[in-house]
């Protein structure tokens, strides 16, 4: 498998709601910005598992883990209490041990928040990088992603 940039045309972003509950708030009521880290998980999870991919399954299986590499945010305005977000994901590179995304989380189309995320293709048992293999490429790469 080669390193390949996707377009960011190539598919709408992937989408997934998410309402913030008191877990997510500081005393005051806005959300505290590590739960925003929990939403972006919650949008590249549900994101794999539009193309059938399981991370349970991946673990188990193919001894493959996504440890996050790298993670830059940057925080536009806040979201509150019951606050109904959008998780917007898609894939903007696909390396041969490493995916990269960029997130958007919006309130009622306005941006709050904007992320770039690497995740790693590790094994399970070692951690230690390893090659994405060429099925889960195929399904997420230029033809799925």
């Amino acid at each position: 498998m080669s390193d390949v940039d996707l377009p960011a045309h190539l598919a709408p972003p992937f989408s997934w709601p998410v309402r913030v509950y008191w877990e997510d708030t500081d005393a005051g009521g806005v959300v505290y910005h590590a739960s925003y880290v929990r939403f972006l998980e919650r949008g590249r999870t549900e994101w794999l598992r539009r193309y059938g991919i399981e991370q349970i399954r991946l673990r188990d299986e193919q001894n493959i883990l996504f440890p996050i590499r790298n993670m830059q945010l940057a925080f536009r305005a806040p979201a509150v209490l019951d606050d109904e977000l959008v998780v917007e994901t898609w894939l903007t590179q696909c390396r041969s041990a490493s995916l990269q995304f960029q997130q958007r989380i919006l309130r009622a189309g306005d941006l709050l928040l904007e992320a770039s995320v690497r995740a790693a293709c590790v094994s399970a048992d070692r951690f230690r990088p390893r090659q994405l293999p060429d099925d889960l490429f195929n399904a997420t790469g230029p033809s799925g992603g």
